[in-house]
């Protein structure tokens, strides 16, 4: 499977900025990373769709970090990265890399991968 590592999160003052970086990896192919999205999961709340990026750039975002937030890759990475602005207390939560991949093996695997997660914390 093709591993995932993600940076960035932190703690930060309402208002404050951000930018999350996820990398993935495959030990022994080479691997084409379609979509790949940023995700968050708070206490108590479940799991959501904060940005995804196709392979061709294009993108989709929650409607409450829309304006907000920005998603990017650096195909030659194999990276993809989140740029968060304007940051919120309710932006609070661990967030987590995914990744849909095709790896060039004799079977041409695909599959998902998740990132371990990185905690973001916006303070009031």
């Amino acid at each position: 499977q093709v591993q995932l590592s993600e940076s960035g999160g932190g703690l930060v003052e309402t208002g404050g900025s951000l930018r999350l970086a996820c990398s993935a990896s495959h030990s022994g192919n080479r691997f084409r990373i379609n979509t790949m999205g940023w995700y968050r999961q708070a206490p108590g709340k479940e799991r959501e769709m904060v940005a995804e990026i196709t392979n061709n750039g294009g993108t989709n975002y929650a409607d409450s970090v829309k304006g907000r937030f920005t998603i990017s890759r650096d195909n030659a990475k194999n990276t993809a990265y989140l740029q968060m602005n304007s940051l919120k207390p309710e932006d609070t939560a661990a967030y987590l890399c995914n990744a849909d991949y095709i790896i060039f093996n004799d079977n041409y695997e695909v599959g998902r991968s998740w990132g371990q997660g990185t905690q973001v914390t916006v303070s009031s």
